[in-house]
């Protein structure tokens, strides 16, 4: 899906104007980029977050001379899915946070066993 798909899906969800869809959606990417630039984390819920993530220099090799090359330091961007959306795509029910396992009774220690008789 583009970015003009998505903005037909928006009308059609919403019942929107085309130019009003556009608008929105629009406005979400740029407020997104926006906040991720100041190194802030987007989190929409149900959706997922965005991180900003940042690479040191280091040097890499021209694969085709074997030359080493370096490469500047930099900044991405980092997409981490909720569990809903993890769950949606994987084909299973909305996901609940698992509660915290639940430590099982002290075992006690196996009885010894009896050394085995003697025949007469």
């Amino acid at each position: 899906m583009n970015k003009s798909e998505l903005v037909e899906a928006v009308c059609k969800s919403t019942g929107l104007a085309r130019r009003d869809a556009e608008g929105a959606v629009n406005a979400v990417v740029e407020t997104v980029i926006a906040a991720v630039k100041k190194n802030d984390r987007v989190a929409i819920v149900g959706f997922g977050s965005f991180t900003q993530t940042s690479r040191k220099a280091r040097v890499g090799r021209n694969p085709q001379t074997g030359a080493p090359v370096k490469i500047a330091a930099s900044k991405g961007v980092r997409f981490g899915p909720s569990l809903n959306f993890k769950a949606a795509v994987n084909g299973k029910a909305a996901a609940k946070k698992a509660a915290p396992a639940k430590k099982a009774p002290a075992k006690k220690a196996p009885a010894k066993k009896a050394a085995p008789a003697k025949k007469r």
